[in-house]
């Protein structure tokens, strides 16, 4: 990421100072760093710029936190997602470990008035915030290992992420919650997709696809979040956004080399996202697991496979025992991380 714009993607800052209560959740605290931008002129520019100006990026922090922590989880939402999720923070800290937060640019808190809510042209925009958290994780609590904690298509970039820092700036282990690693028998076709090149580059913000999100309304029912950060009515899919998920999904198709422990978890079964029904509760109607299970397997040389059964699309937000599952298997595997040791195939 060289010719940026703005702060450099690994400049930390002075992260030490600067924090304030976070109005969203008790117990939290927040602070709003500059977000980076791709130099004007390349070929993902113009998609890039159409999200909107200035750029910023959000970390978000327990309040309380292990006096001496073994390592910290730096944890990266989805598409039409924020940090919400206080007791994935509960289950790191009793595991002994400090948690980072970050709502990446155009998403929960670091949405601002001008920006495309979730919008970016280019995944290096959401991967140069995670570098951003990493580093500022790395300057806050120096010397432990940091472990990158995603989800969704944040799961997507995060791997991408992972293979560009395999030789140095990475994280010491990746946790991908439900990744987005393709569109495989999904509403986007093969013509569709040959589409989205020009059309990113003439109308980057052409609406593609736009309905409500069924999953983020039944989730609603059963957790606290705002929904105007996380939207039961659906963020819109635009051309732009779309044409720079499917890039990286290509790229983790052909191959990536992640040379650290990386856990790909999932659900058992896919369903589809309907109005009614229990499978709501117990599948994930949002990506197919499927491919998931055949694409992880290719993403690093210490890949490690959890499969919950019972669990949604956002395993933290499944039902009690689905996601004590889930958390219980991201303990050990924060515990093998630090050197306590854990079984390699983690299976539920």
């Amino acid at each position: 990421m060289t010719g940026a714009t703005g702060a450099g993607p690994g400049a930390a800052g002075d992260v030490a100072a600067g924090w304030s209560p976070d109005p969203l959740l008790a117990g939290h605290e927040v602070r709003t760093l500059a977000g980076w931008w791709p130099a004007s002129g390349g070929p993902s520019w113009p998609a890039v710029r159409a999200g909107g100006a200035a750029p910023v990026l959000t970390l978000v922090r327990p309040v309380e936190t292990p006096a001496a922590p073994r390592g910290v989880v730096v944890h990266l939402h989805g598409y039409n997602d924020y940090y919400f999720q206080s007791h994935l923070a509960d289950a790191v800290r009793d595991a002994g470990w400090a948690f980072l937060a970050l709502d990446a640019r155009r998403a929960g808190r670091s949405h601002r008035p001008g920006d495309v809510p979730h919008y970016q042209g280019d995944l290096r925009e959401q991967a140069s915030d995670l570098t951003r958290a990493v580093a500022a994780a790395r300057s806050l609590w120096p010397g432990l290992p940091v472990v990158v904690h995603a989800h969704s298509t944040g799961g997507l970039v995060a791997a991408l992420w992972a293979h560009a820092h395999r030789v140095r700036g990475g994280a010491d282990a990746v946790v991908l919650n439900s990744p987005f690693l393709s569109v495989e028998r999904s509403w986007v076709t093969p013509l569709q997709d040959q589409a989205l090149r020009p059309l990113a580059r003439t109308a980057p913000l052409r609406v593609v696809s736009a309905a409500p999100s069924r999953y983020a309304g039944r989730m609603r029912e059963r957790w606290e979040f705002d929904t105007d950060l996380k939207r039961p009515d659906g963020v819109p899919v635009r051309a732009g956004w779309l044409a720079a998920v499917r890039r990286g999904q290509r790229r983790v198709a052909s191959g990536l080399e992640i040379g650290v422990p990386l856990l790909v978890a999932r659900s058992a079964r896919s369903g589809a996202d309907l109005v009614e029904g229990a499978d709501l509760d117990s599948v994930d109607t949002v990506l197919d697991v499927a491919t998931i299970a055949a694409l992880g397997p290719g993403l690093g040389t210490d890949v490690r496979e959890l499969v919950v059964d019972g669990g949604v699309h956002d395993l933290a937000l499944s039902h009690d025992e689905p996601r004590g599952v889930y958390l219980d298997a991201l303990g050990r595997f924060l515990a093998e991380v630090a050197g306590a040791g854990a079984p390699r195939r983690m299976n539920a």
